[in-house]
């Protein structure tokens, strides 16, 4: 059942590209998220369009005071300014309750009483990325006397659970939203709201046509495109660009000890964030290297794949 578009506020109209740059604040800006930054700020750019940068910090206890305030000043240290006022995803909540309310009237929604024990115990093959487990659909017909916990989107069977997209960096993508995930919580059981939500409504209402972001994101992707078709919200162009890993294979992230990035050496930071992505540039002033940077993002444009957005 089809539902209408989220109308808790007025959609900014995409005209032209319109990205964005979303970290969460749980620690200074390090290389793995300026990796991301860079990306994104450079194909904007290279785009003739607008940089916009929004604070993720619906998940409250692991937000550390003061990182928001320190991630904005070491992008501007960077060179790296958005086009509009930054703005936060605690300030929206009101946005992402209309949301939840339309998928419940159009009976995509329901209530679960499961634990993650609970749905790890009953899955004969559990599926673990990113800290999510399949769900097997154990509450999609009732409760059966649990007490409802959080909120659960549903996804479609059969064939229509296959959800593909075609990624400018990574190529053809697609997913079985019913084998693979299963039906995906859009409200915890603490009462916060889940990412996926947040941050399809926040595109929506921001106008978002061209996401850049870490390829760690591209099994999430399908979810949220689910999402946007359910709300009546277009679906942006995606590009993933590799991660940063550290000596050990990991992802570079705070949790495995990542260095925040130096800001009394900003060129040196955006020269080794530029080499990740197979840039180089022989400035030696940040303006400078990052023109010649999206001179040099602009020539690869011409080599990926531009699917449109809509």
């Amino acid at each position: 059942m089809a539902v209408t578009a989220v109308t808790a506020a007025p959609m900014v109209a995409a005209a032209g590209y319109r990205g964005r740059f979303a970290p969460s604040p749980t620690g200074p800006l390090h290389m793995g998220s300026l990796v991301t930054a860079l990306a994104s700020w450079l194909d904007a750019r290279a785009h003739g369009g607008q940089w916009l940068v929004r604070i993720e910090d619906i998940d409250m206890p692991r937000c550390v005071r003061g990182a928001d305030e320190d991630i904005l000043l070491t992008l501007e240290r960077l060179g790296m300014t958005p086009d509009e006022p930054p703005v936060w995803q605690s300030r929206h909540e009101p946005f992402y309750a209309d949301a939840l309310r339309h998928l419940d009237a159009a009976g995509q929604l329901y209530p679960c009483g499961c634990s993650r024990k609970e749905i790890a115990d009953s899955l004969v093959h559990v599926r673990e990325r990113h800290q999510t487990l399949g769900y097997p659909g154990t509450c999609r017909h009732g409760l059966n006397g649990k007490l409802p916990r959080a909120w659960r989107v549903r996804v479609p069977d059969g064939p229509a659970a296959t959800l593909c997209f075609d990624d400018r960096w990574q190529g053809r993508q697609c997913q079985d939203l019913e084998t693979e995930l299963g039906d995906f919580v859009l409200r915890r059981a603490d009462g916060l709201w889940a990412y996926q939500l947040a941050v399809v409504v926040d595109d929506g209402r921001q106008g978002i046509t061209h996401i850049v972001r870490g390829a760690d994101l591209l099994d999430s992707t399908p979810r949220q495109i689910h999402l946007q078709h359910l709300l009546g919200l277009p679906t942006p162009a995606y590009l993933h660009v590799p991660v940063v890993v550290n000596g050990t294979g990991e992802k570079l992230s705070k949790q495995s000890g990542a260095q925040a990035i130096d800001t009394g050496a900003p060129l040196d930071a955006l020269r080794e964030a530029g080499a990740h992505l197979g840039l180089s540039s022989s400035a030696n002033q940040v303006q400078g290297w990052l023109a010649q940077a999206t001179d040099a993002w602009r020539q690869r444009l011409a080599t990926l794949p531009q699917p449109p957005h809509g």
